[in-house]
């Protein structure tokens, strides 16, 4: 696992570096065919970070790779899930809340994650139990100095009003805000927001107390900050049943979820 996460950490680090050398110059914009966008930061990104995982013989679903089938991928035990830029909305507005997402899956669950955020230089990861976070000051540095640096994630331990929830005022559809307006019959209710991924860290790190996302994600935006929050000790699960969000299924799609202290 040590030797996975080195690997994980090393990847992410150095996707970040390719992110920032584009997100300095005047870069097109190509639209998907699910019209999110794309550019050549998360191109240049995944082609970093998957030289890096290749190596560890464990097989890699990234949101930049092609896709295998399910029955190519239903009898892997472990497999690395990858958003080489979670953000690319947040990259193109060039608002700094973008995120690179590397994840190790075993039998379905997260059992190693890391978000690194190129712009501040802000590593999370999941370690020996624990959720971490360190502000990298050079990212040549060696991995066990940049382990030992950092420091242990602390999530709020109840949800004493304000009730701080992960979302936005303008663009709450209609499954949020009544989850919201519940909250709201008891205590009063506080917003907060960031960009990418670092929705999980917000929880993680007891800067909110709950994130509800009814809204569509697919495995690679989430399964890196799931694994952090469990290490912190906080759940992400799913809306319908109230179990752990699941990774490497046959539809790539989440369902609804609640990360939640």
């Amino acid at each position: 696992m040590k030797t996975n996460l080195h690997t994980a950490l090393r990847a992410a680090i150095d996707g970040g570096i390719e992110i920032m050398k584009v997100y300095a110059t005047d870069f097109d914009v190509e639209i998907k065919g699910d019209n999110s966008p794309l550019t050549v930061a998360d191109k240049n990104a995944n082609e970093v970070i998957n030289n890096y995982l290749v190596e560890t013989g464990i097989p890699i679903i990234s949101e930049e790779n092609k896709q295998l089938s399910f029955e190519e991928r239903k009898d892997w035990t472990q497999c690395w899930i990858v958003d080489p830029l979670d953000g690319t909305k947040e990259f193109v507005k060039r608002n700094g809340e973008f995120t690179v997402n590397i994840a190790l899956v075993e039998n379905g669950s997260p059992i190693l994650g890391v978000i690194y955020v190129p712009v501040e230089q802000m590593l999370y990861f999941s370690f020996e139990g624990s959720a971490r976070k360190v502000h990298i000051e050079d990212p040549s540095e060696a991995i066990d100095t940049i382990i030992d640096a950092s420091e242990v994630l602390a999530p709020a331990q109840s949800m004493d009003p304000p009730v701080k929830v992960v979302g936005s005022r303008s663009h709450l559809n209609d499954d949020t805000r009544s989850f919201i307006e519940k909250i709201e019959e008891n205590k009063s209710v506080e917003i907060v927001s960031r960009g990418s991924s670092l929705k999980f860290c917000l929880v993680a790190e007891g800067n909110a107390h709950i994130y509800p996302r009814y809204a569509p994600t697919m495995e690679w935006d989430t399964a890196a900050g799931q694994a952090i929050c469990e290490a912190a000790g906080v759940k992400v699960l799913q809306e319908a049943t109230g179990e752990p969000v699941r990774y490497n299924k046959e539809n790539l799609l989440n369902p609804y979820f609640l990360v939640t202290i």
